[in-house]
């Protein structure tokens, strides 16, 4: 532009120079208008679908005879996936696109795809993810944030965001993610839906790209209910009859000291929901962090100070702490010569885990899979084959968008500390929405012990209506004490 207001100058007399620098100017602000356009385009196509998707296209049901012997389980329904699933003749990104550029289509397709389309639904796409399946938060600077449907200023959580976000704004019936060390949980306590991390090794990894193996788990969202549980019965080729037993609710009173919604609005909604339902024995109550302590003693060697242990901190710290860096032993193993080969563009928090997940020289690694096989005891001695554990999903609110420099280590602290029980045991977790609490979603999760899916998911459809039924009673009334108990976040 600068060029052409010089040549005007000299040669200011000369009608010739006034056509050209007008035919330039005009070029230069149509050039301008047409960007701004493509950009607002942009925008207004990543607001229709809140970001979620990050490739569309249509994988139809396999076909079936012209007689089928019954109507498909999951027949009409839709569904998304999470970039981490091999799709025959699509590159799987694992949300980084430095991934992507350094890895061909795939030739296969994943086990747990194929399932879903042979028995009905149709996949529309893949979602947005935390890159490497690395985060909580469902923050990714490449592809931009998913928008959370329900409170649109705070993260959807991640690594599942995109799965999550598209459930929750009702453009699938369901969606597949993964669980770590929360990624299923996480996103669908944040965005108010349901969601299912099913136990260790009961679904199919074939055609997923591995974050850890001995935690990564193929877990869905749903809104409602039965798809959830129909979706489960497909993945985890559960028998259609099983003897029906009683159930067992075991509350996590130090766990619901540390969540900032109140017990008002969670145990006793929970305790509600089950006093007119059949089937059910008198509820339970525990401090689960004392009888983690007590039962899984080789979390001693991580030093944890026994001090706090009544107000569930100490042990289950510990845990956590086994938890990630048995993420990060793993991490390092599957994926450390592609990060020191490509020297991949990653987001700051992301980039900061994988690099001390790489740095970082393991030692003693034995203790932190021996934590895993005595946590995986001591649930099912708990809990035995009617049991339900009853905790908060997570105990803080979603934070705001832009805002992880602010929390620290704090949050995510916390958050590990509760999503470390069913990973580090290998059990299955249903995560509950529950109403809202200052303008966020609340959730409630029911873990059960390795194996124990099909009780939980049974369980699940079977409270969830009377669930919501004292979700608008508690919400609504202005009588119920707001008292908790809770503790001060200074604990931590």
């Amino acid at each position: 532009m600068s060029k052409t207001i010089n040549l005007i100058k000299a040669n200011a007399s000369n009608p010739k120079v006034w056509i050209v620098a007008g035919i330039t100017v005009a070029g230069i602000l149509l050039l301008a208008d047409t960007t701004r356009r493509r950009r607002r385009k942009a925008i207004i196509i990543q607001r229709q679908d809140f970001g979620a998707f990050l490739e569309r296209f249509d994988l139809i049901p396999f076909p079936q005879p012209p007689t089928p012997p019954a109507k498909l389980p999951l027949q009409g329904l839709t569904f998304a996936i999470k970039d981490i699933f091999d799709v025959k003749g699509y590159v799987t990104g694992f949300g980084n696109p430095d991934w992507r550029r350094t890895h061909e289509p795939s030739d296969k397709m994943a086990l747990v795809l194929t399932a879903l389309l042979q028995n009905g639904a149709k996949c529309v796409g893949k979602t947005v993810m935390d890159e490497l399946a690395f985060g909580i938060t469902g923050e990714n600077k490449h592809y931009g944030t998913p928008i959370n449907p329900k409170v649109q200023s705070n993260t959807p959580g991640g690594s599942s965001s995109g799965s999550a976000v598209a459930v929750a704004a009702e453009f699938v019936d369901f969606a597949l993610g993964t669980d770590t060390i929360g990624c299923i949980r996480l996103p669908a306590s944040f965005c108010g839906i349901l969601g299912f991390r099913p136990s260790h090794q009961a679904v199919s990894t074939i055609g997923l790209i591995p974050n850890s193996q001995s935690l990564d788990t193929i877990g869905w969202f749903a809104r409602d209910p039965s798809v959830l549980r129909r979706v489960g019965h497909v993945l985890l080729k559960v028998k259609a009859v099983e003897p029906k037993r009683e159930r067992r609710l075991v509350f996590a009173d130090d766990l619901f000291q540390l969540s900032k919604v109140t017990k008002q609005k969670t145990v006793y909604v929970v305790s509600k929901a089950i006093e007119k339902l059949s089937g059910y024995q008198p509820p339970q109550h525990i401090n689960f962090s004392q009888y983690v302590a007590s039962n899984v003693p080789s979390l001693k060697a991580f030093g944890q100070n026994s001090s706090n242990l009544q107000y569930g901190i100490s042990a289950l710290k510990a845990l956590s702490s086994v938890m990630v860096s048995l993420q990060s032993y793993e991490f390092k193993t599957n994926h450390e010569e592609w990060v020191k080969n490509v020297k991949p563009r990653l987001g700051p928090e992301i980039s900061h885990r994988v690099l001390a997940a790489i740095n970082t020289k393991y030692e003693n690694v034995k203790v932190l899979y021996k934590v895993g096989t005595e946590m995986r005891a001591a649930l099912q001695s708990l809990l035995k084959d009617d049991g339900i554990l009853v905790i908060p999903t997570i105990v803080d609110p979603p934070p705001k968008l832009n805002s992880m420099k602010d929390y620290s280590t704090e949050f995510h602290d916390r958050a590990c500390a509760v999503l470390s029980i069913a990973s580090m045991s290998g059990g299955c977790q249903a995560c509950v929405p529950l109403g809202n609490d200052a303008g966020c979603p609340v959730s409630v999760s029911f873990v059960s012990c390795h194996g124990a899916d099909k009780f939980l998911l049974d369980a699940v459809l079977d409270i969830y209506a009377s669930l919501q039924d004292q979700v608008s009673i508690a919400f609504k009334s202005a009588l119920l004490p707001d008292v908790n108990g809770n503790m001060d976040a200074s604990q931590w």
